[in-house]
């Protein structure tokens, strides 16, 4: 509990979470109104009457907290580990806890616990701002659903999931310029292509499944960006749990190389 404490010192006492949470609360919320927006105002069929809306299109405005939202804390836990070798901070905490695996626990934890924190608000930013234009369109909003809040609850664990990966990966590659464009290159550029050829090429459905981003999907149970895949195709996602698996093997592969590589070395 100690360590954890420390963790959280050093975390709140920087502007980097809160900068992260108020962007991410801002950016969920311009989304998920969006896609409320245009779910409720439906297509122009030319002759003045609006498509009929599919089934499940709050689950699609909702998740979007963690579709788009899940770059921010996955940022957080990069920039909580290179900061500390930006700045050497690891020295004197190294100094007063020889013992650096846990460091790394204590550190694991507290980022953890700051992923709910990003989750919770970012569900919450979409469930305010898309349930009352669902409601206006006449849709469904799923408010009354146990599924909607089960949704809601595997989405907050897939914040907590990849607050756990930016740690490691923070812990994998210490220079903290590298980490970040690694971060946003792949969540921003390469994976989104690559799962949009695997969509495309039955070929590379096998392999798209297993992406990070559409792990932590299929763990959430929705996304725009499985939109395009039909439920029996190979495209389609994995399980809620296989894809919480995923991630657990992503984020416990990460946080162990780098604890018995970089995490090593002497960083005086």
């Amino acid at each position: 509990m100690r360590l954890v404490r420390s963790e959280f010192r050093k975390l709140l006492t920087t502007r980097i979470w809160w900068v992260l949470l108020i962007v991410e609360v801002a950016y969920v919320a311009f989304i998920a109104g969006l896609f409320a927006l245009l779910f409720s105002t439906g297509a122009d069929l030319g002759d003045g009457a609006a498509a009929p809306a599919p089934e499940g299109m709050h689950e699609l405005v909702y998740s979007a907290a963690s579709s788009i939202g899940y770059v921010f804390p996955v940022l957080l836990g990069t920039l909580a580990v290179t900061s500390e070798f930006r700045h050497q901070t690891l020295t004197p905490t190294f100094l007063t806890t020889p013992r650096r695996s846990r460091t790394l626990l204590g550190k694991i934890v507290a980022l953890a616990i700051m992923g709910a924190v990003f989750g919770i608000a970012a569900f919450a930013i979409a469930l305010l701002v898309g349930a009352p234009l669902l409601a206006v369109g006449g849709l469904d909003t799923g408010l009354g659903d146990q599924e909607t809040w089960l949704m809601v609850a595997r989405g907050v664990l897939a914040l907590m999931l990849w607050s756990i990966i930016g740690v490691g990966l923070g812990a994998l590659v210490p220079n903290q310029v590298a980490a970040i464009v690694i971060v946003l290159a792949f969540t921003q550029f390469i994976e989104p292509i690559l799962r949009t050829g695997a969509a495309v090429w039955e070929w590379a459905a096998d392999v798209g499944k297993f992406l990070p981003g559409a792990a932590s999907d299929a763990l959430v149970g929705a996304s725009f960006l499985s939109m395009a895949a039909a439920p029996g195709s190979s495209s389609a996602l994995l399980e809620w749990w296989q894809g919480a698996l995923v991630l657990v093997g992503i984020a416990a592969i990460l946080v162990g190389i780098g604890s018995f590589t970089t995490w090593k070395r002497d960083v005086s």
